[in-house]
């Protein structure tokens, strides 16, 4: 089990898989009042730099589930070295479908809603781990703005426009599925950059040792064409945040 090997090569070297900064993470643990010993449930953890950051700031407990087994054994090493390997774990299994064994005051999927099919699936299995009261954390992009073409959401590695809505629209459809959005963190360009260009390095130096794989010639095309995409068209358009919900 694991995902595509293109993200484990491209990624590598990432702490966060998305656009966060350590900054906003700290800055979402604030916000989010989390108390001492508040059980988090992380479907998709990545490396686990939420959970691991939060339980040393904190004092959190947790379970992160990721599908690939290099992500997970990073997020296991950072537990380590922050010294909280006793109130985190770490689970290689497939997040989809997962259901924690007891209730959790904090659910969260931050950046991996295709888990559940988007936002609204993965809402609903959120909530099936999540104690009355608790905290459901979704990560997401939105459009900055919006795409004037379908060619130009390709260009931000989307389907179709409509596979994103703008903000305003993001958090009305929170509303429609009666859930209130009690906080927001907002990534920013710089989180932005440090998420896409520090895979062009990772590219590079992969490239170097690897000149036989045969995946060589594809992550010598993504090289070259990615930062110009980024620059033309994510950048530029994408936006992403994470939403606190609570249901009413």
């Amino acid at each position: 089990m694991d995902i595509p090997r293109i993200f484990t090569i491209t990624e590598s070297a990432h702490r966060i898989h998305n656009p966060f900064s350590p900054e906003k993470f700290s800055t979402l643990g604030a916000a989010l009042r989390l108390a001492p010993d508040t059980r988090i449930l992380d479907l998709g953890s990545g490396s686990g730099e939420m959970l691991c950051t939060w339980a040393r700031d904190y004092g959190v407990q947790g379970t992160g589930i990721d599908m690939s087994p290099l992500f997970t054994e990073q997020a296991k090493r950072r537990a380590a070295e922050l010294g909280v390997s006793d109130r985190v774990r770490f689970v290689h299994d497939d997040a989809a479908g997962y259901v924690a064994d007891r209730k959790v005051g904090v659910a969260a999927c931050v950046g991996a809603t295709w888990i559940a099919g988007g936002v609204a699936g993965t809402i609903q299995l959120l909530a099936q781990s999540l104690s009355e009261g608790g905290l459901i954390l979704i990560g997401e992009p939105y459009w900055r703005r919006l795409p004037e073409t379908e060619e130009v959401a390709k260009g931000c590695q989307a389907n179709t426009i409509a596979d994103f809505l703008e903000l305003p629209q993001l958090l009305a459809f929170f509303d429609r599925l009666d859930y209130d959005v009690v906080e927001m963190v907002l990534a920013n360009q710089d989180g932005w950059d440090r998420y896409e260009a520090a895979k062009w390095l990772t590219m590079r130096r992969w490239l170097e040792a690897n000149p036989a794989d045969e995946m060589a010639a594809e992550v010598r095309a993504m090289l070259t064409a990615e930062p110009k995409r980024y620059a033309a068209y994510t950048r530029e358009y994408l936006g992403w945040g994470v939403f606190a919900l609570m249901s009413r």
